[in-house]
């Protein structure tokens, strides 16, 4: 579980971050988590956009992807989710 200082620090860090993924009218699909754990294994922490015609709540996406192992929701703010997960290979980021 992160502390609220390590996410204070991860939302800062990912401020300035574009988002890499668009979750749309198909939902969160099976191969849209395989896309975003590739990418968090390389980022370590990314932003993801939640479009206006996703049939599903952003709250359930957050849920969702937060059950998966070792994967943190920063933030839900707006449409946008902020998802952190250790890199095991390529570790960028170090947690206050």
């Amino acid at each position: 579980m992160l502390t609220g200082k390590q996410k204070r620090f991860l939302r800062s860090e990912a401020h300035h971050l574009q988002p890499l993924f668009q979750i749309g009218k198909l939902g969160l699909t099976d191969s849209v988590i395989a896309q975003i754990e590739e990418a968090l294994e390389a980022r370590e922490l990314i932003k993801v956009n939640i479009l206006q015609n996703c049939g599903e709540d952003k709250k359930e996406i957050a849920e969702k992807l937060a059950e998966r192992n070792g994967l943190y929701v920063v933030q839900v703010i707006g449409n946008i989710l902020i998802l952190y997960k250790e890199s095991v290979e390529n570790k960028q980021i170090t947690l206050p």
